[in-house]
């Protein structure tokens, strides 16, 4: 009699255990599903290489913190019908993109940043120059607002720190220097957002990329309903 009581209390003692077991089991993993649930879609692994860590660089550029771009703002070759010849630069501010026109009603897509409101720019220029890990050098008007900026009045260095980044695209109207730039930036949550002081930011990939492929002299147009550019202090 004792054996047998001993046995049922054995067996119920497991069977609560297992209930125990199969609760939490069933808790982890609802738990797991919701925050898989909740999680970023995977990266494409193409996307990764083309944003991974470029050490070849004068000052290495790190790989993009692809958590903080929205996929819609990767590079990207799209259809793109325009009446602007090939080669031509044509900056979208509305959604925050810039296509470079290629044959065959294609484009090389990027995601961008722009002017912040006071600072919006539109109009037609072209790509005079671009320089490789240019120097930056605020105007006095930049100063006046931004004290801090004293120390860079003769220049910043290249370099991560630099405004301008890797790579910077100089934009004239004519002869005459817009003080526009197309230029880098590793601040990847400003893709997508109207942030600058009027230039358009690439991530530094992008604007390397784009370097390598514009032609100096390419049309630029900046879509806005403004219908001329209106220049203002310089860059950021």
């Amino acid at each position: 009699m004792t054996d047998l009581l001993m046995s049922r209390r054995g067996f119920l003692a497991g069977a609560s255990t297992l209930l125990a077991m199969t609760a939490a089991g069933c808790t982890t993993t609802t738990q797991t599903t919701r925050e898989q649930a909740n999680l970023p879609p995977p990266v494409p692994a193409d996307v990764v290489m083309m944003y991974a860590a470029l050490p070849q660089e004068r000052f290495p550029v790190p790989a993009v913190d692809l958590r903080y771009l929205d996929a819609k703002y990767y590079r990207k070759r799209v259809p793109y019908q325009t009446t602007e010849k090939p080669g031509t630069v044509v900056v979208d501010t509305p959604n925050f993109y810039l296509y470079h026109v290629e044959e065959g009603g294609m484009a090389m897509r990027y995601g961008c940043g722009l002017g912040r409101a006071g600072f919006e720019w539109a109009g037609r220029g072209h790509i005079a120059y671009s320089r490789e890990w240019p120097i930056w050098t605020p105007p006095s008007e930049m100063i006046d607002r931004q004290p801090e900026l004293e120390q860079w009045r003769n220049g910043q260095p290249p370099g991560l720190d630099n405004p301008l980044g890797a790579r910077a695209l100089y934009i004239h109207e004519g002869n005459r220097d817009t003080i526009y730039r197309i230029h880098g930036t590793g601040e990847t949550w400003t893709i997508g957002q109207a942030v600058s002081s009027g230039c358009v930011r690439l991530l530094h990939h992008d604007v390397i990329h784009l370097a390598e492929n514009v032609k100096f002299g390419s049309p630029l147009v900046v879509l806005e309903s403004t219908p001329a550019f209106t220049p203002t202090p310089q860059l950021v």
